[in-house]
């Protein structure tokens, strides 16, 4: 009975001393993870939790966030996790997020993690256009985003419609112009294939060093009113606090830097600003809600805080970390010339490559031709050796030819000499041939001439008959007519009368212009390199801006887009200490 009790009591003792957990649900940007924790940790012990995991050390910026009622809150770092008004079920679920935002990101962000988790978190505030940005500012900071996500631009790789599933652009901007996706998409590519050679981390430094300069960007935004009762927002940011007109969340009506103020304090749901300057008047507001005056006051102290810290020197831990991110980024940039090194050799290795491909297809094809001229030559070969054959049996036919016409020359030689008294006695009968013929002509002549006195005899003889005649006639006219007498017809030879024909021919000309202008000089074309963007982004926004404008839709224009356009820099106002960014 005894060991029964002593054994029950040693159980419970040790049911006791078991500590019991809860499990806790944390949803980063890009993440989400679940953790084990016991029911008396504090605030602190989670958030170290959670920093830990992520790797994260500069802790200052960030906060687990919840919502209350529609109310949003933090987790407090010195009260316990289940002591705040967060739901009992489980996973109990926060949101890790940054509280507060640097001045100049470039400058204070040291971790790529911390880096990454404000470039995630920025864009997606200005996506679901929590924080305003014009259109032109919208296409830039899609293209960095892109750039991060998908590295150098490669048109082989990167073919039309690869953004087509991506969320780069807020609804507002797209809605406001009458573009299509492919239009948008085109314009997106253009700029980001102009920073080829910018690592992940360095698009994205680039999107949130554009992003700094936005009027929206890090401000937390409460409904309040003053003392006579006026609605008006109050703008908590790293710089200080701002007054707006509930309408106009981009120009402050009034700011507050944190250096120019001397006091805050609340007291029974009222807040007083009390300005260094005592020629300036105090300001009084309040806001109807508890949660959400508590909610200022820590973002009052956390931002103030931060603005002191920022203007003394670095503690030994970010020093620290700030030497160990330039190593990190010197070792980074080695490897990347490494890197660059060695793709410029597999490049040339691969060009030495298919040159050597190249050049071995080409002998391939040299091999081919010559081989296929090898055949063609033994062809011609064969063929010569037959013509050859031919060639020398025609010669033996000739040879053959030659001495039968050698030995009929001996016979005629030998018949010439018989021939020769013949020759000589056919010339004789030739000369007495060609006498006989020349007497024959001469006689020919006579004989002709004789035949013409004889036609001339014989035509007086007919005259002297038609006269004979012709006085017979006159002499038997007085008598009756018994005869008739016959009719000659004589017959005129035409005369040919000479026709002319003058042939006018036609002289061509051929005109040939000599004079033709020369083109005295050659307009070379130089592709602008693309220039340091701090300098000319400006002139590219406003070039997108001027190139998109015919096709804004006016009555899309909200009331903010209205007041971008009239709205002065919140630089000019507010950031007189920040290292410009030019867009």
């Amino acid at each position: 009975m005894a060991g029964a009790i002593a054994s029950r009591m040693s159980f419970s003792s040790l049911k006791r001393k078991q500590p019991k957990t809860f499990t806790v649900r944390i949803i980063t940007m890009d993440a989400e993870m679940e953790f084990n924790c016991e029911v008396k940790w504090k605030g602190k012990d989670l958030f170290d939790l959670v920093c830990r995991t992520l790797g994260l050390r500069e802790t200052w910026f960030f906060g687990l966030q919840y919502t209350v009622k529609d109310t949003i809150a933090w987790l407090k770092m010195d009260k316990k996790v289940l002591d705040h008004d967060v739901p009992k079920e489980e996973p109990v679920t926060f949101h890790f997020l940054a509280k507060f935002y640097p001045e100049n990101v470039e400058e204070e962000l040291v971790q790529d993690i911390t880096q990454h988790l404000f470039f995630l978190q920025v864009k997606k505030q200005i996506l679901d256009e929590k924080v305003y940005c014009p259109p032109e500012a919208s296409v830039l900071l899609a293209s960095y985003a892109v750039q991060a996500k998908y590295g150098d631009y490669d048109a082989s790789v990167h073919k039309r419609g690869f953004l087509a599933e991506e969320e780069l652009l807020p609804k507002r901007v797209i809605n406001l112009y009458q573009m299509t996706p492919e239009m948008w998409e085109e314009r997106i590519t253009a700029w980001h294939a102009e920073h080829r050679g910018r690592t992940r981390d360095e698009a994205e430094m680039e999107y949130l060093k554009i992003a700094q300069e936005l009027e929206m960007y890090g401000v937390n935004y409460f409904l309040i009113r003053n003392k006579k009762g006026t609605e008006l927002l109050l703008g908590v940011d790293a710089l200080g606090l701002h007054i707006y007109d509930p309408e106009n969340r981009l120009t402050p009506k009034t700011s507050f830097p944190w250096n120019e103020i001397r006091n805050i304090s609340y007291s029974d749901k009222e807040f007083t600003i009390k300005p260094l300057d005592k020629k300036i008047d105090v300001f009084k507001f309040n806001s109807s809600k508890l949660r959400v005056n508590k909610l200022i006051l820590q973002l009052c102290i956390g931002n103030h805080d931060l603005f002191m810290r920022r203007r003394k020197a670095d503690s030994l831990e970010v020093q620290q970390m700030k030497a160990q991110a330039r190593e990190e980024k010197a070792r980074k940039q080695m490897e990347r010339q490494r890197l660059a090194r060695e793709k410029q050799l597999r490049e040339e290795a691969e060009r030495t490559r298919d040159e050597l491909e190249r050049r071995l297809l080409q002998l391939k094809e040299e091999a081919q031709m010559a081989n296929d001229a090898l055949m063609r030559s033994e062809e011609t070969a064969d063929l010569l050796a037959e013509k050859a054959q031919i060639t020398e049996e025609e010669a033996k036919l000739l040879a053959q030819k030659a001495a039968e016409a050698e030995q009929e020359m001996q016979r005629i030689k030998a018949t010439a000499i018989r021939s020769e008294e013949e020759k000589r006695l056919m010339e004789q009968k030739v000369l007495e041939t060609e006498m006989l013929a020349i007497k024959m002509a001469e006689e020919s002549e006579r004989r002709a001439k004789e035949a013409e006195q004889l036609k001339q005899d014989l035509q007086e003889a007919r005259e002297s008959e038609r006269r004979a005649k012709q006085k017979l006639l006159e002499i038997t006219s007085k008598t009756a007519y018994t005869q008739a007498a016959g009719t000659s017809s004589s017959s005129v030879p035409p005369v040919d009368v000479p026709s002319f024909s003058i042939l006018g021919d036609s002289l061509p000309y051929d005109f040939k212009d000599t004079d033709m202008k020369r083109l005295s000089m050659e307009i070379e074309k130089e592709k602008v390199e693309y220039m340091e963007k701090s300098r000319h982004l400006q002139e590219q926004l406003n070039e997108l801006k001027t190139e998109i404008e015919s096709l804004k839709l006016k009555e899309r224009e909200s009331a903010m887009d209205i007041m971008h356009e009239n709205a002065g820099s919140k630089q000019n106002t507010i950031k007189k200490g920040r290292r410009a960014v030019c867009i």
